[in-house]
């Protein structure tokens, strides 16, 4: 589409350039006293069909050239070779059309001696042919610029697919095993509520299993593994946590990065309710704020270690990744210590549905 948008300016450029030109040449001729106005305009569309046969020749018997645009001296070699045909063949091809045309009127065009003629023509030939391949020159090297950087980002495009691939293969197994870990915690103590956090499990990996390998799932699908989660966790830690919910529900359809929710719950499980034994309340929203995705889930009872702001273990270190690799500097996350105790996680990124 955008080679043949320049095309079509690049015709368009060259029709405009040959209207001014007869444009000026009949002028000139009115302000010298002449009366048929067919002599300029034959002159000027005699040296436009000519130019134009050249220039079209030129760039059918060159274009296997293109691929060097990289290396402009031996790109403009390859074109040089071509200038003697200008100085060959415009002469008698247009030359020899005013002449025809005047013979069928019945005249004689004059002109200047042919060695004149000839020196002329080809120094203003000359002057044309530099300016043409300059053009041309500066276009294919634009599309050159255009098909690298296309190539760069196709690279950077599966780069960042294997990256987030990688990263999600490793947060569903580490997923898997922590709470493989706390179902056997219970296993020998209480069976009942060790069979009723297997079947929370189940329902979770298979949510799991129904988004694949996306990167971004719907709020909604994210939503649904959260809340598996925090079920499962929710039973073992039943005496000591106490989990709230405020949902924007107009937000459900918006794309999110699949299970970023989980390892920040799991977070606030693992350093927060698992070490006290004061119950804790964990707080879950997702709000819109202007055109940004607000993700918070904060507890009441943790702290953030001293001289460690990034939060701990591989799943927060995962989702820094994965936002950075998924928006760059469009999502932020932070780890912010509340007053008097808690902390709260919070990730911002364009909303998207």
């Amino acid at each position: 589409m955008l080679r043949s948008r320049t095309r079509l300016l690049l015709i368009l450029a060259w029709l405009l350039f040959w209207a001014l030109m007869i444009s000026t040449a009949v002028q000139e001729y009115i302000r010298d006293g002449g009366h048929e106005y067919w002599k300029p305009i034959l002159w000027e569309t005699s040296s436009a069909f000519t130019c134009t046969l050249l220039l079209v020749t030129q760039r059918r018997l060159t274009r296997k050239y293109d691929g060097l645009v990289s290396s402009p001296i031996r790109w403009f070699a390859r074109q040089l070779v071509w200038l003697p045909m200008y100085w060959i063949a415009f002469v008698p091809v247009a030359f020899g059309i005013r002449h025809a045309v005047y013979a069928l009127n019945g005249q004689v065009y004059t002109h200047t001696p042919w060695p004149q003629t000839f020196l002329y023509e080809d120094v203003k030939i000359t002057v044309f042919f530099t300016t043409f391949t300059g053009i041309v020159f500066g276009v294919l090297s634009f599309y050159a610029m255009l098909e690298e950087r296309l190539r760069v980002e196709r690279a950077n495009a599966s780069l960042r697919e294997a990256q987030l691939l990688r990263l999600s293969q490793q947060m569903q197994p580490h997923f898997l095993f922590n709470a493989l870990n706390t179902i056997s915690s219970l296993m020998y103590s209480d069976v009942q509520r060790a069979d009723a956090m297997l079947i929370q499990l189940s329902d979770v990996l298979r949510a799991t299993l129904d988004v694949g390998e996306r990167h971004l799932v719907p709020l909604e699908t994210e939503l649904r593994l959260l809340r598996g989660y925090a079920a499962l966790m929710g039973e073992r830690f039943s005496d000591r946590v106490s989990i709230s919910w405020q949902i924007d529900d107009s937000l459900l359809a918006c794309e999110v990065p699949v299970m970023s929710m989980q390892p920040l719950l799991e977070n606030i499980f693992k350093h927060t309710v698992e070490k006290q034994r004061q119950p804790a309340a964990i707080h879950i929203s997702v709000q819109r704020e202007q055109d940004l995705l607000v993700l918070r889930l904060e507890d009441d009872r943790g702290t953030l270690a001293a001289g460690d702001p990034s939060g701990h273990g591989i799943g927060v270190r995962n989702l820094r990744e994965r936002l950075a690799a998924l928006y760059g500097k469009r999502a932020t996350f932070d780890l912010i210590q509340l007053s008097p105790a808690g902390v709260r996680a919070e990730v911002r990124l364009p909303c998207v549905s």
